[in-house]
């Protein structure tokens, strides 16, 4: 942990110059109180750092949110044991998955599911008390719910160090969390050049609390990430139910735990009402349960957090990149990924070089840098993992 001034702490033992520079013109926001936390996996983002924890008073930063709203993990610990999952045949349930869950940037599902019906018809009326349509944004929004889309959204079948596994998953609010998001930066731009505001930097145009414009994007940033949460809750019912199939048992839930990454909520630090905007960072409150993956190949961990009032009771949410997709692309190929992912099954294709460990920070590392923020409770393996192109 090092103050790099006043208003930015940092946990992260490697962060670049580019990186700390985003941090620093994000903490100089005359809103921002107290500081700016830097999580152990922070990297440059747009809008702000990823890995970043910005509390401020009286105003929003859309961009710094992002257009990912609601992103996240949810985790189901099962009954069974890991001998089950290791067995022949984990391609069978892969491609299972693969067919139950629509993959990938633009995917999602040609018709309401029935699972889907009741989530669907929660987020209608959640939507009509905020006073707004989500078909303006995405007329198929409804279709998109149990979908995972791309990048570092996953599914995975793991086994923690007692050998029960557990299943796991990684997406946010999809196309219409993304649409929603881009309208209400762009109006927070707007807003700022309309006042002659002058910004510390790009992505870092605000709405102020009181206005119309901050009062509509908070509605509907609350709406989308009730969405992320259920699109998780839907597709890791489609995972239960894939899994009960290839095992011809039922799968009894031990315990579910869900939470957001990529979010903004009202919380109290240091005797203040703040908006903590989480972006690439979860909520570390004292006894509170998460989740950290790793990259690709790699362990995740579910956690329990400490309440450390200077992180702002917050954690990182998974390794973080030291490599943006167009690095990886180029120092990294196929084979050395099948490599990395040896004995885990997976779709091997080339599409997924850019989500290769070695493009990301080590996860060991983080969680070292972590120990401050969080207890491990378990370390989960992977079996078996489903990305989208």
């Amino acid at each position: 942990m090092e103050w790099i001034n006043d208003k930015l702490l940092n946990f992260a033992s490697v962060l670049d110059e580019e990186a700390k520079l985003q941090a620093e013109r994000t903490a100089s926001l005359p809103f921002v109180h107290p500081h700016v936390a830097l999580m152990p996996d922070a990297h440059v983002g747009l809008g702000a750092t990823v890995g970043s924890v910005i509390p401020t008073e009286g105003a929003i930063v859309p961009a710094a949110v992002g257009v990912d709203i609601g992103c996240g993990m949810v985790a189901v610990r099962t009954q069974f044991s890991r001998g089950l999952i290791t067995r022949g045949g984990r391609s069978d349930l892969r491609r299972d998955i693969e067919h139950q869950v629509p993959l990938s940037a633009g995917h999602f599902n040609t018709a309401v599911t029935p699972t889907a019906q009741a989530r669907i018809a929660q987020l209608e009326g959640r939507a009509a008390a905020a006073g707004f349509d989500p078909g303006v944004y995405a007329a198929n929004w409804r279709l998109q719910l149990g979908s995972l889309g791309s990048g570092n959204h996953f599914i995975e079948v793991s086994s923690d160090e007692n050998g029960q596994v557990w299943l796991f998953l990684h997406s946010g609010s999809r196309g219409v969390g993304n649409r929603l998001a881009e309208h209400h930066i762009g109006v927070a731009e707007k807003y700022c050049d309309a006042r002659g505001i002058v910004l510390p930097g790009p992505g870092l145009a605000y709405l102020r609390e009181g206005t119309p414009e901050f009062a509509r994007y908070v509605a509907e940033l609350g709406w989308a990430q009730e969405f992320a949460l259920a699109n998780r809750e839907e597709m890791m019912d489609r995972l239960v139910a894939a899994v009960g199939r290839w095992t011809g048992l039922p799968v009894h839930e031990l315990e579910r735990i869900n939470c957001h990454h990529n979010y903004t909520v009202r919380e109290r630090h240091y005797g203040r009402e703040l908006w903590v905007t989480r972006k690439g960072a979860i909520d570390a409150a004292t006894g509170v349960a998460g989740m950290i993956p790793g990259s690709m190949g790699t362990p995740s961990y579910i956690v329990e957090g400490k309440g450390f009032a200077p992180s702002l009771r917050s954690a990182p949410h998974g390794a973080g990149r030291r490599y943006s997709r167009r690095a990886a692309r180029r120092m990294f190929n196929q084979a050395q990924l099948r490599q990395a992912m040896e004995g885990i099954e997976y779709r091997d294709s080339a599409a997924f070089v850019d989500e290769i460990p070695a493009a990301y920070k080590d996860i060991r590392s983080v969680m070292d840098d972590s120990r401050q923020l969080v207890g491990i409770r378990h370390v989960l393996r992977q079996a078996v993992n489903v990305k989208g192109d």
